[in-house]
């Protein structure tokens, strides 16, 4: 584990759309002690040809390219597992970091001296007249305050690993990142929000948090299934979240 050395993962699956742009972002970064952990989960777009460029641009980007298509779990692990550095953090394929994300975020955690931090971030416009909207975060979450809301943002999270050691993600389909910020919290670490918006979230119309529906069902099953809460603290969470998430998006 090398100190200093920021190892980002990044799962992609058909994103060549998007994923250019991702990359660009985090050669954009004003700190550059970074490495780039890119696993492939068996893409049958024209991703592996937009990766084979970036990595001859840059020695700082690694590819891995798995033999079957896993899931996201299973490509975030294996960027994880092969990840050197003393940070670990987190950026999907079809998101963006702002250039000062990591400089940032890191100096905040040194004043913290915190082991998981997390930043507001904004929505991607998909059209010119959507508004733009800038998700406002919490100063601190416990583990069962984290329980109460799904705030924190995948794109925005940063991990000490020489505070927390090393972490896997569950192997579910979906929810792993909320199943693995829980893992922690539950250790008794505490999530510490910077209040400055550093990330953008793209939502597609294809994504698996796009459904609605599914994505309720899932958190219930979150807390029922893989955390083993009973049913009326399941319930009592899962309106707080439901009310949560509304606030959120909405309001």
């Amino acid at each position: 584990m090398t100190d200093d050395l920021v190892s980002i993962i990044m799962p992609a699956y058909n994103a060549e759309q998007y994923i250019a742009e991702a990359i660009e972002s985090v050669l954009k970064q004003t700190y550059t002690n970074w490495e780039l952990i890119i696993t492939d989960d068996k893409s049958i777009d024209g991703t592996a040809e937009i990766l084979n460029t970036y990595i001859k641009k840059d020695s700082r980007i690694k590819v891995i390219y798995l033999k079957n298509n896993s899931g996201a779990a299973v490509a975030r692990n294996t960027s994880i597992e092969n990840a050197l550095g003393r940070y670990l953090a987190f950026l999907d394929s079809d998101d963006i970091w702002k250039p000062m994300k990591l400089e940032k975020q890191l100096k905040f955690m040194e004043r913290k001296d915190c082991a998981f931090s997390f930043t507001a971030y904004q929505y991607l416009q998909n059209k010119p007249e959507e508004k733009l909207r800038i998700i406002k975060i919490p100063k601190c979450l416990t583990y069962q305050q984290s329980l109460r809301n799904t705030i924190i943002g995948c794109l925005t999270v940063i991990i000490d690993r020489k505070k927390t050691g090393d972490i896997e993600m569950p192997l579910v389909r979906a929810g792993q990142d909320h199943l693995t910020w829980w893992s922690i919290l539950k250790r008794g670490f505490k999530a510490y929000g910077l209040q400055e918006n550093l990330a953008e979230y793209r939502r597609t119309e294809n994504s698996i948090s796009h459904n609605r529906w599914k994505a309720i069902k899932r958190h219930w099953n979150l807390y029922r299934e893989y955390e083993k809460i009973g049913v009326f603290r399941s319930s009592y969470y899962f309106i707080c979240y439901a009310f949560n998430a509304v606030k959120k998006h909405y309001l």
